[in-house]
């Protein structure tokens, strides 16, 4: 099949960890023997941070991505004709212009022979509702929701049978143990500062800990406000910066162990949803720490994948105990890694997609071609 897919960027990660899945996905449905072709908007604001923090990035990304390709488009001149050309599917991620969204939907309800999908992966249905209110979807087969706090969310919203759970996975091509490096410090995190949305959890669960345990860590990530370099500083990390998210396996690596602090909304109004860090992390063998959220979908095994601190306090001593504890830590690597592979890769997400669409009447040119010989015979 031919898939279209519209996103704000496939070449930047930079503040955008939706990037991530996107080029796990590229990478899976073009194994599978599918077309793929990504839009994203010239002058993408995570791109434009992105090369104004490194001018090199770009060339970066091409070297550990041969043969990634997007189409920039001036979403004011963009050829839809030419876009949508022999689409079987088009994905339509939710960082991108309303006006897109709209004007694709005509076309659909037009006659459009493609499925249409919306891709929603952040919190914006219940933290923002009127922004994400300027979206007309009413011509969309369905919306693609990355947990299922959020699909009920638009079940309540009318889209009951129409509305599927596609959580996001690891890209495993790239994120895998590498035993080969040393791991040299004691911990790493990486992740933004999260405009706030969680300063108070970094506190409570990385940097006082971090301070009271005196363990050697780095921390990666945009965005930092003054305060929250302070944060860093105090708790005796280094605060490296901006990190490219195909170095994150290496740097993996060379640390102990790492940590997830959700951001206060997916434990709060949105239950359930780990962000892609926690799928990445758990498929390169790290061992991986937990500020309390609750699986509420069975994604994974707590206490067997990953350990799970009730405060700050618990978090210290699960800190010192992984340090201190290596068959523990190697226990829950092997634990980890294992859930990841069986059940939470981009190949997984590529076949969830696939048979999403076979359940709306769209198989591939090339499965009905099997069809048919198989008939004829």
């Amino acid at each position: 099949m031919r898939f279209v897919l519209f996103y704000h960027s496939l070449v930047s990660c930079w503040n955008h960890g939706n990037a991530h899945f996107l080029r796990g996905l590229v990478r899976s449905l073009t194994s599978l023997g599918h077309e793929v072709r990504v839009y994203e908007p010239v002058d993408g604001w995570s791109r434009a941070n992105m090369l104004e923090t490194d001018p090199s990035a770009e060339d970066d990304f091409h070297r550990a991505f041969p043969g990634f390709t997007s189409q920039e488009y001036d979403p004011d001149s963009l050829d839809l004709d030419q876009a949508l050309d022999g689409a079987d599917v088009v994905l339509i991620h939710e960082w991108n212009d309303p006006a897109l969204a709209g004007r694709i939907g005509r076309r659909r309800a037009g006659g459009g022979r493609f499925l249409l999908f919306f891709h929603d992966t952040h919190h914006r249905a219940v933290s923002r509702p009127e922004e994400m209110a300027a979206f007309d979807l009413s011509a969309f087969d369905g919306v693609l929701a990355f947990g299922g706090a959020l699909r009920e969310v638009y079940v309540r919203q009318g889209w009951d049978g129409r509305a599927y759970v596609w959580h996001e996975a690891a890209d495993t091509e790239l994120f895998r143990p590498r035993p080969e490096l040393r791991r040299e410090r004691d911990l790493v995190f990486v992740g933004n500062w999260g405009d706030g949305e969680r300063s108070h959890e970094l506190r409570e669960f990385l940097y006082g800990p971090l301070r009271c345990q005196g363990l050697s860590a780095r921390v990666y990530g945009v965005r930092y406000p003054g305060q929250g370099l302070l944060a860093v500083h105090r708790s005796g990390a280094q605060y490296m910066g901006w990190l490219a998210n195909h170095r994150v396996p290496e740097t993996f690596a060379s640390h102990r162990m790492t940590v997830h602090v959700p951001r206060r909304l997916y434990t709060r109004q949105l239950p359930g949803i780990p962000t892609i860090r926690v799928f990445e992390a758990l498929a390169c063998g790290i061992p991986l720490l937990c500020s309390p959220w609750e699986d509420i979908e069975g994604l994974f095994r707590p206490g067997q994948d990953y350990l799970s601190a009730r405060c700050g306090r618990d978090m210290e001593l699960k800190m010192r105990e992984v340090r201190c504890d290596p068959d523990l830590a190697e226990s829950l690597a092997r634990n980890g890694l294992e859930t990841i592979l069986s059940r939470h890769t981009c190949g997984h997400r590529a076949v969830e997609l696939l048979d999403i669409c076979a359940g709306l009447g769209r198989e591939s040119r090339a499965a009905r071609a099997i069809t048919a010989t198989e008939a004829n015979a």
